[in-house]
């Protein structure tokens, strides 16, 4: 069974260039594009009525490889930006113990194990701490229940992306500004070991993303991720492929109950009216399959009805890239199709290589139970803060058969330089308009 709720076509999609990215510049938000799939137009076809009677994209048939399409040459890094003032030398942190090696996981007892990782594995070397700069804001108090789209001050922004550190073993927790409604994350009942998944009441920053099809159709889950224009969602790219994607809104922390706590941000889109999403190309040339290496996006979401960035209102996780395949704690959020809320899981996660010559490379890896369609794009997360709400994000649900073909394991494409490319690219096509 294939994971996940994909669009029909392909879309045009950027590659991108490397290096470490500014900090988050003031001042207000980028004006709209106008009659582009603005916010008043999205919230005017979402209304609470409408979201209640959505229905899930149905699954559609595994997309074929492309045959006779040439790979794109990959873009040359280019020369590195300089780094924030307050980067401080990765040599001065102090060197933590290493973390002892996780045992690999049984894959569940419903299907043959797809392929064991090698035995040498070698992985990146984990990311270093980057401590906020001097001055930011203290945190704000926690509140009980936000009303539907109340106004909120601006979050202060994290570095938006780590590099690896030169130490072989996991780093110390960042300090993580405090975004601004400061959700609480439910801790799972002592009965839940590692590895279940349950339902929960969500976090602001991941959410459900909604396509005005037909009557109104939802599909994946993305999430918010730090940037200086404060407006990028990330999800994986096989989700975000498709004429349907022109007409896309990201809602922040949906559930049947509450199905628009913070408000609805629409997917921008250009003067030709395509979406500003990107995707590397060799994902499009390529195929599911052939590029499974490559199943990330991002797409830049405009201001909702009251003119305020989705980063002002939710925060936003840390990208990193560069981790090690193995991790010792995961918190993995995703919206299965039907279902009223989001479901958590935690686990370990280990390095998936896959034996299929048709689907060649490696992915993170992880056995959380019951996530099924729908959940594709859902955030890997490290060192989630149950008071911040927010984290690390290592990866998305995607990437090997574009996320797995049971409900309860997950794969993800890695993230390495070409998705910190990819990052870059966007950021500065989010910057220019």
């Amino acid at each position: 069974m294939r994971r996940t709720l994909i669009l029909a076509a392909a879309a045009a999609a950027l590659l991108v260039s490397a290096g470490p990215l500014p900090a988050a510049e003031a001042g207000s938000p980028g004006p709209a594009a106008a009659g582009l799939w603005s916010a008043r137009e999205a919230s005017a076809f979402w209304t609470a009525e409408r979201m209640a009677a959505a229905a899930p994209l149905p699954d559609p048939a595994p997309l074929p490889d492309p045959v006779s399409r040439p790979d794109p040459a990959p873009l040359p890094d280019p020369a590195p930006l300089p780094d924030p003032v307050s980067r401080p030398d990765p040599a001065s942190l102090p060197d933590p113990a290493p973390l002892p090696d996780p045992a690999p996981l049984p894959d569940p007892v419903s299907r043959p194990d797809p392929g064991a990782p090698p035995a040498a594995d070698v992985s990146p070397p984990p990311v270093a701490a980057e401590p906020v700069a001097p001055g930011t804001p203290a945190p704000a108090p926690v509140p009980v229940a936000p009303p539907a789209e109340s106004g909120t001050p601006a979050a202060p922004t994290p570095s938006p992306v780590t590099e690896p550190s030169s130490t072989p073993s996991e780093p110390p927790p960042p300090v993580v500004p405090k975004s601004p409604l400061s959700p609480v994350v439910p801790t799972l009942p002592g009965a839940a070991g590692p590895g279940v998944g349950q339902d929960f009441g969500g976090l602001p920053v991941v959410g459900r993303m909604f396509v005005m099809k037909a009557g109104g159709a939802y599909f994946c889950t993305a999430s918010v991720v730090a940037s200086p224009g404060r407006d990028l969602v990330l999800s994986a790219a096989h989700c975000l492929l498709g004429p349907d994607s022109r007409q896309v809104a990201f809602v922040p922390k949906y559930t049947r109950a509450a199905p628009r706590p913070y408000g609805l941000f629409p997917v921008l889109r250009d003067a030709g009216k395509r979406p500003r999403i990107w995707i590397d190309p060799r994902y499009r040339s390529r195929g599911p399959n052939r590029a499974a290496t490559l199943d990330v996006a991002f797409a830049q979401v405009g201001p909702d009805s009251r003119g305020r960035r989705v980063q002002d209102v939710v925060g936003g996780n840390r990208l990193v890239t560069g981790a090690a395949y193995a991790q010792s704690r995961v918190s993995l959020i995703g919206y299965p199709a039907s279902a009223a809320r989001p479901r958590l899981c935690v686990n370990r996660t280990t390095k998936f290589t896959s034996r299929d010559a048709r689907i060649p490379g490696s992915f993170l890896r992880v056995n959380c139970t019951g996530y099924p369609g729908g959940t594709s794009g859902g955030p890997f997360l490290l060192r989630l803060d149950a008071k911040r709400g927010t984290g690390d994000v290592i990866g998305v649900i995607g990437g090997w058969k574009t996320g797995g073909d049971t409900a309860d394991t997950s794969y993800s494409s890695y993230f390495g330089a070409d998705v910190r490319k990819l990052y870059a690219k966007a950021v500065a096509g989010a910057k220019a308009g």
